[in-house]
């Protein structure tokens, strides 16, 4: 239905509204108006008051987009931190250096993190939790928003720790997770677990009647394991093939057993060297809807390559990637949009990928909204324009 404006008041003229026309919105089906062009009208103070549909062969009026896609921002569910800060490490000094770093995601089009707090002692959580506390408190335009934590540990599996420090590592229960986050249930958003160790199973209930969502990782579950795990309410896989088995014709593994659920969020580092850029394009083709991309960002995020320190490790930072010296692969310092250019490159598909780094997340952490629904009420300079075509997809601050 086309939007109608109220009537003006008698005597009273409303102000003209802004239109921009001939733009395309990427959707999570992408079966979803694939192709439909839509036009957008801005208030008086340049936030989105109209989303609506361009009929068929329509003439764009207002300024042309020339099918440009517009997007609400990023939303990066797995980032370990940037500026040469750790998260797990956070002490109340680091306060200053932390908005920085928000600051620093808002202009790489970011526009909320689940801060990840990898494993690491429990005093040491408590008092990262602690600090992100403070700083959620301090939020304000400008900055990227911090939305709940995302623990990554300590209810790993040993032989799929990767990088995680193993003298960290414990056995899920209820008495160990409420050690951890007592007084910080409202501030997680997010677990990672290895879902067949003993006693997964009462922490899983726990964390869901606490709203937070459960994620399969660093895990030695098999595809039953895995299916039991959903059935039970994890909504999420961790860096999926990173840290778990992989597909494999005789034991399809954990990838497989969501991919076939179909409400499964796949998390995927789309970096080309965690997962083949082969094997990223083949996850989204399986199961388009469920693709979430993350950054998996470490410290050295936002600083250059070479060596960096990672509590008391060295980390090997070489074009973008992330490697201890004994050579175990631990993470990223790209930008979560990069990911999806190049996702993008890889597939010859930009609107899947677009959709995976800002609307998936938000579906995974509760919002089940439209795109049109989501836009309506955004300043435009809060969304993201996306240009060229998936060979060269690129992004750029809305205006």
């Amino acid at each position: 239905m086309a939007f109608s404006p109220p009537p003006a008041a008698p005597g009273r003229r409303l102000p003209p509204m802004r239109w921009l026309s001939n733009i395309r919105l990427p959707q999570s089906d992408p079966a979803a108006g694939h192709g439909q062009r839509w036009r957008v009208g801005l208030d008086g103070q340049h936030q989105i008051a109209v989303v609506e549909p361009l009929p068929p062969g329509s003439c764009a009026t207002g300024e042309n987009w020339q099918g440009d896609w517009l997007s609400p921002a990023g939303v990066d569910l797995q980032i370990n931190g940037g500026l040469g800060l750790a998260f797990p490490e956070l002490t109340p000094a680091d306060l200053p250096q932390l908005l920085e770093l928000l600051e620093l995601l808002w202009r790489d089009g970011v526009e909320a993190i689940c801060p990840t707090l990898v494993t690491c002692g429990i005093a040491e959580l408590r008092q990262a939790l602690a600090v992100l506390r403070e700083a959620r408190e301090q939020h304000r335009s400008g900055r990227c928003q911090l939305l709940g934590a995302h623990l990554e540990g300590p209810f790993l599996a040993r032989g799929r720790r990767g990088a995680h420090p193993e003298q960290h590592l414990a056995q899920p229960g209820l008495e160990a997770l409420a050690e951890r986050i007592s007084g910080f249930e409202e501030e997680i958003d997010l677990v990672t677990l290895a879902p067949e160790l003993e006693g997964a199973g009462a922490v899983i209930e726990a964390l869901r009647q606490r709203g937070i969502v459960v994620s399969l990782g660093h895990s030695e579950a098999s595809e039953a394991q895995a299916e039991r795990a959903f059935a039970a309410g994890v909504g999420m896989l961790t860096h999926c093939f990173n840290a778990m088995a992989g597909l494999h014709h005789r034991a399809p593994g954990p990838v497989a057993a969501a991919a076939l659920r179909g409400n499964v969020a796949l998390g995927l580092i789309a970096d080309g060297v965690h997962v083949a850029p082969s094997m990223a394009v083949l996850l989204q083709r399986l199961a388009p809807r469920q693709l979430v991309l993350v950054s998996d960002a470490l410290a050295p995020y936002g600083l250059g390559d070479g060596l960096h320190r990672w509590d008391d490790r060295v980390l090997i930072v070489e074009q973008g990637s992330c490697r201890l010296e004994d050579g175990t692969l631990a993470g990223v310092t790209l930008p979560l949009l990069e990911t999806a250019c190049r996702l993008a490159l890889w597939s010859g598909e930009a609107e899947p990928a677009i959709a995976a780094a800002t609307l998936h997340p938000r579906r995974l952490l509760g919002d089940e909204r439209p795109i049109e629904q989501q836009l309506l009420g955004l300043p435009l300079a809060e969304t993201l324009r996306w240009s060229g075509e998936a060979g060269n997809l690129r992004w750029q601050r809305a205006a």
